[in-house]
This record gives C-alpha cells, sequence and structure tokens, in this order.
C-alpha cells in the first residue's frame, strides 16, 4: 500500500519570463512502512517538498495523497491525526514558556482526545524518558532531550506517517546516533512511514531504504541505498554527490 504519493508538484516563483521554477514536477511515493530519503545540496528544493507534503506551504501545482486521499480535500483534524512532522531546530520548535506538560498536552486538546496524562507519560517513555521531564522547560533539558520531547509530540496523536527535515542536524555528534536509532526503534515498533530530508548521506544510508536526489527543484534519480555503497548511479550529478560524501566522510 502506497502510503505517500506525490505526482508532478511543482511551484514557481515571478510572472511570465520572470517566472522561476522552485520544483520542477517533482514526483516519487513511498510504501507503508517504508523510510525514504530526500537529499541534495542545500536550495535543491527538499525541504520545500516536504513542507509541501506537510501543508505548510500551499501554492503548489499538482497532487498529493496520503494513504490513497488528497491532502487538499483531507480536513485538518483528520490530516494532522495522520501526519506529523519533526523539525530540524529542537528548541526553537517548542516554547521556551511553556512546559513539557503543555507542548504534549496541546495536540490531544486541539484534537479532543481522552486520557491525557496516561498518553502524555507514555509518549515520554516511548523516547526514552522519564515521565517526570513533563514538569520542565524546555531550557532545562539538553539538545537531545529536546529533540526526544519533539518526537514525543509528533507521536503522541499515532500518526502513521512521520515527516522528518533533518531532525539530528542541530545536535552534537555524539547525540545523533542515539536519536537516530531511537527513530529506526520506534518506527519499526510503531509501523510508521518516514519521510527523510537530510544532506548527510551517511544518516539517509542508516535511516532509509530508498531515496531521491534532487538538484535545482527535480528529482534526477530515485535509487535504493546500495547505491551509496557502490557509487554507481545513473545521473552525473548523483555519482558526484555520492563521491564527495564519501571523500568528506573519510576526511573527517
Amino acid at each position: 500500500m502506497t502510503a505517500i504519493q506525490v505526482e508532478n508538484v511543482s511551484i514557481s516563483l515571478g510572472l511570465g519570463a520572470r517566472s522561476k521554477p522552485i520544483l520542477d514536477r517533482v514526483t516519487f511515493s513511498v510504501e507503508k512502512g517504508e523510510s525514504f530519503g530526500l537529499v541534495g545540496e542545500s536550495g535543491s528544493g527538499k525541504s520545500t517538498i516536504l513542507r509541501c507534503v506537510a501543508r505548510l506551504l500551499n501554492a503548489w501545482d499538482g497532487n498529493i495523497a496520503i494513504n490513497g486521499r488528497n491532502v487538499r480535500d483531507t480536513p485538518s483534524h483528520e490530516y494532522c491525526r495522520a501526519v506529523q512532522m519533526v523539525f530540524q531546530d529542537p528548541y526553537g520548535s517548542l516554547h521556551p514558556r511553556q512546559s513539557i506538560r503543555t507542548a504534549l498536552q496541546e495536540p490531544l486538546r486541539i484534537q479532543r482526545v481522552d486520557m491525557h496524562q496516561e498518553r502524555m507519560e507514555q509518549a515520554l517513555i516511548d523516547v526514552g524518558l522519564n515521565p517526570d521531564f513533563l514538569q520542565r522547560y524546555p531550557h532545562e533539558l539538553s539538545g537531545g532531550q529536546r529533540q526526544r520531547v519533539a518526537i514525543a509530540r509528533a507521536l503522541i496523536l499515532e500518526p502513521s506517517v512521520l515527516l522528518l527535515d533533518e531532525p539530528t542536524s542541530a545536535l552534537d555528534v555524539s547525540v545523533q546516533a542515539e536519536v537516530l536509532n531511537l527513530l529506526s526503534e520506534l518506527r519499526v515498533r510503531k509501523g510508521l512511514t518516514y519521510l527523510f530530508v537530510s544532506h548527510d548521506l551517511a544518516v539517509v544510508d542508516h535511516m532509509c531504504e530508498r531515496l531521491a536526489v534532487m538538484q535545482h527543484g527535480r528529482i534526477v534519480e530515485i535509487m535504493d541505498r546500495t547505491v551509496l555503497a557502490t557509487g554507481e548511479a545513473s545521473d552525473p550529478y548523483a555519482r558526484e554527490l555520492i563521491r564527495s560524501s564519501v571523500e568528506y566522510d573519510q576526511a573527517v
């Protein structure tokens, strides 16, 4: 079953001869339970397409469907129960003056879900945090703990699809592996589908079965992650991206 279907999604800025394509007929699909990566250099359009799927951008042409239903035809409360997003900056995505209790309780209140205390405590346990964290504030947490809270908030409504925008790039290297392993474990345990944006091919290799390489708002190649090991991509830009990533990792 297809969980995410993106067909010919395009965005242009400007009018007439001055029109500039930001996304150019982007098309891909993600099967239920799969983790699919979007990679490419800065400005390639990978985060933009993620925001289209997340309904944070609306001025696009084409079609996006979640679990077979067009996102534009899906009521907000149903969409939010099916799809949630984890952002790059865990501190910026949490209100500094709101406790973790408030951060986790807000989506439950908006969606009129009952058993708040039990759900909040279980959400924290699921991401490896003690329920006592409900009383804390974001500034009292480490970067890794804040991102775990952000993941708990995204999962508290029990969505089937999680959108991940560079979820570990703002974390210390020592913490990145812990969060990535947590996300991998949660996907298996909860049967989640991931759309994972990253500039780090090593992270995508660890997290995703397949990936799409983007350049100038277009997908130039969709490949299995095994190609990252061989470097035998069909598109010249994709081959160069893989080669550069390997050389950087070796230098580090």
